[in-house]
């Protein structure tokens, strides 16, 4: 999936859109994803200044955002004005190394299950063959008025 169709399945826009392309998916079972990090991104202005790292809460969120098209895309449908993913939960967040300016950010997220709504999924985030994140996140498609 090339970017266009990246926006198609995540409601978020820039500042706020993390993930560039999509590089592979299985329906119901995975998605690797990746996120482009440059030295033009609004965060690194003041995180930090002196030594530019990329927010773990934020790939944390990239990692989501993946997780997000797998759930549409595995159910069919297509996100709209009335339904939204939220967090649900995140847990066994781990940060290895630090995301700079120049890296890509490669996400791998697993679909562990889908129960009544809640998806819950495990993921890495890597950088080449180190990994910098890994996290389980559950994840709640709700319908929003």
């Amino acid at each position: 999936m090339d970017i266009i169709e990246v926006m198609n399945y995540l409601p978020h826009r820039y500042p706020f859109l993390l993930v560039d392309r999509v590089l592979e998916m299985t329906l119901g079972e995975r998605i690797v994803a990746i996120k482009n990090v440059t030295i033009n991104e609004p965060f690194f202005v003041g995180h930090f200044p002196h030594s530019p790292v990329m927010p773990g809460v934020l790939i944390i969120e990239a990692m989501a955002q993946a997780a997000a098209i797998l759930s549409f895309k595995t159910r069919g449908a297509m996100p709209d004005e009335n339904s939204i993913l939220y967090f649900a939960g995140i847990d066994n967040a781990r940060f290895k190394r630090p995301v700079l300016p120049g890296d890509t950010l490669t996400f791998d997220m697993k679909l562990e299950r889908e129960m009544r709504g809640i998806w819950k999924y495990s993921g890495v985030a890597r950088v080449g063959d180190e990994v910098a994140a890994q996290a389980d996140l559950m994840c709640a498609i709700k319908q929003i008025a």
